[in-house]
C-alpha cells in the first residue's frame, strides 16, 4: 500500500519551512516515526517522521525547497522492508534531451538532484570527477557549475578554480551547509575568489526583526556600571555547596534574572508591549535569555521566571545552552517573553547597545568584568566592574523609568540581600 507522505501541521507561527537533509534514500527501509528529512523553519529545526513502517519510494519534493503544512514530499511503501531492497531507479538519461555536441560519457545519476543529473547529462560530465560540498559529499548544482566554469575559463593566476567553495569567514553549521547552495563567483581581476550564499532561514528572520525594531521603535539605551564583587564572593562561598546540593553550577545569570524580575516589578511600564493603540501590561514574568546557536542567536524563554529558584534558573539555562548547540530547541520553547537579557560578556564584550526584540520594550545587555579603579569613600580601589546597557522602547517607557529600572537592577546586583528581603 503506497502511503503519502505529508509536511505535518506546523506551529500558529510558522507558515512554511525548507526541506534541509534527507535522511533516507528511496528504496530504504523506515520505521515508524523515524525522522525522513529535517524542515528548517525561521525558528527552529523540525524532523518530519515516517507515517508507517515501509520502504521509502519516490521523493517528491528536493532538498531546498520551501514547504507547507499538508505538501506531499515523498510516498511510502507501507510494510516490511524487503531484504536487499534495491533503491528506487533514477529518471533514464534518455529521458533527459542530451545535446548532439555533448561527448558520450556513461554516468552514475543516481541519488542526485534533478538539476545535476541535467547538467551532467548536458555536458557529459563524469560527476564522479566532480568534488562535492553537500552533506556526506553529495554534488551539488553548484558544483557542477564551478566545474564546469573551472574548465572552460582561462585562469589568470596559478591557484586552480575549484569546484568546492573557499570557507567563509564563518562556517555555518551542517544544518545551514545543507540548507544553502552556495553560488562560487568569477575570480576578480587579481584572482582572487568569492562565493555568495543565501541566508538560512534564522539569519533571514533575524535580520528581519531586527530591522523592524529599528524602523517601528522609538528605542533609547541607557548605561551603567555595576561593583560586582558582591555577588562575586557571595558565588565563591556558596558555589561548592550549591553544586553539590542542586546538580548545577552556580552561575551569575540567576542573579542578573532575579534582579530584572525585581526592577520589573517596580516598573511595569518596562515588561509591557504596544499592541496597536493600548499598551499591555503583562502580570508575568517571562524572562527571554538569548543563547548563541550554530544557526544563530535564539531567545529561548524563561516562563514565570518569578516562581523559580536560582537552581531552577540556572539548569533551565544550561537545558536551553545544550538544546541549543543540538538543534533541538521547539517553537515553544522561544515563543512569548515579555523582557530578554543578553550576555555578550562571554564573547569579551565590553560594552554595546542591545536590540530590542519586539515585541517587547525592554532588554538588559551584560558585558565583560573588567578590574578597573574605582572610587570609594575617597579612596582609589580596583573592583571588578561590568557594564550594563537597558536598551528600551521610549513610546511606552519614559528615561525616568528607564534609568531607575536599570540602578534597581544595579543596586540588587551590589548587595545581593535586597534580592531575600525585596528592598
Amino acid at each position: 500500500m503506497t502511503i503519502e507522505v505529508k509536511v505535518p501541521t506546523l506551529p500558529e507561527s510558522v507558515s512554511d519551512g525548507t526541506l534541509v537533509n534527507w535522511k533516507k534514500k528511496p528504496g530504504e527501509a523506515v520505521k515508524r516515526g523515524e525522522n525522513l528529512v529535517d524542515l528548517e523553519t525561521d525558528k527552529v529545526v523540525l524532523d518530519i517522521p515516517a507515517p508507517a513502517d515501509g520502504v521509502l519510494g519516490s521523493i517528491l519534493r528536493q532538498e531546498g525547497e520551501t514547504v507547507a503544512t499538508g505538501d506531499v514530499i515523498a510516498t511510502l511503501e507501507e510494510g516490511a522492508a524487503t531484504e536487499g531492497a534495491s533503491p528506487t531507479p533514477a529518471p533514464p538519461a534518455a529521458s533527459i534531451p542530451t545535446p548532439t555536441s555533448a561527448p558520450a560519457v556513461e554516468v552514475d545519476l543516481e541519488g542526485l538532484s534533478p538539476a545535476v543529473r541535467r547538467l551532467a547529462v548536458e555536458h557529459g560530465l563524469d560527476v564522479a570527477k566532480i568534488p562535492g560540498s553537500g552533506r556526506s559529499g553529495r554534488v551539488t548544482k553548484a558544483d557542477v557549475l564551478a566545474f564546469l566554469e573551472g574548465r572552460q575559463q582561462a585562469k589568470p593566476i596559478s591557484i586552480p578554480v575549484v569546484a568546492k567553495a573557499a570557507t567563509p569567514i564563518s562556517s555555518p553549521s551542517p544544518v545551514s551547509m545543507a540548507t544553502t547552495t552556495t553560488a562560487p563567483l568569477p575570480p576578480d581581476t587579481f584572482g582572487r575568489l568569492e562565493q555568495r550564499v543565501p541566508m538560512t532561514r534564522l539569519r533571514a528572520r533575524i535580520a528581519e526583526r531586527l530591522l523592524m525594531a529599528k524602523n517601528s521603535t522609538a528605542m533609547l539605551t541607557t548605561f551603567n556600571e555595576i561593583n560586582m564583587k558582591p555577588v562575586m564572593d557571595l558565588r565563591n562561598r556558596y558555589k561548592d555547596e550549591f553544586e553539590k546540593k542542586y546538580g548545577v553550577r552556580l552561575g551569575f545569570m540567576g542573579f542578573f534574572v532575579k534582579a530584572v524580575i525585581e526592577a520589573l516589578k517596580r516598573y511595569p511600564a518596562v515588561n509591557g508591549s504596544i499592541d496597536g493603540n493600548d499598551i499591555i501590561y503583562h502580570g508575568y514574568y517571562d524572562i527571554g535569555i538569548a543563547v548563541s546557536s550554530p544557526r544563530g542567536l535564539v531567545v529561548p524563554i524563561l516562563r514565570d521566571a518569578d516562581q523559580m529558584s536560582l537552581a531552577d534558573i540556572e539548569k533551565t539555562i544550561g537545558e536551553f545552552g545544550k538544546k541549543a548547540k543540538e538543534g533541538t530547541l521547539t517553537v515553544e520553547d522561544m515563543t512569548g517573553g515579555t523582557f530578554t537579557i543578553t550576555n555578550g560578556g562571554v564573547f569579551g564584550s565590553l560594552m554595546s547597545t542591545p536590540i530590542l526584540n519586539p515585541p517587547q520594550s525592554g532588554i538588559l545587555g551584560m558585558h565583560a568584568t573588567k578590574d578597573r579603579p574605582v572610587a570609594e569613600n575617597g579612596q582609589v580601589v580596583i573592583r571588578p566592574m561590568m557594564y550594563v546597557a537597558h536598551s528600551y522602547d521610549h513610546r511606552i517607557i519614559d528615561g525616568r523609568e528607564a534609568v531607575t529600572f536599570l540602578v534597581t537592577v544595579k543596586e540588587c546586583i551590589e548587595d545581593p540581600a535586597r534580592l531575600v528581603l525585596q528592598v
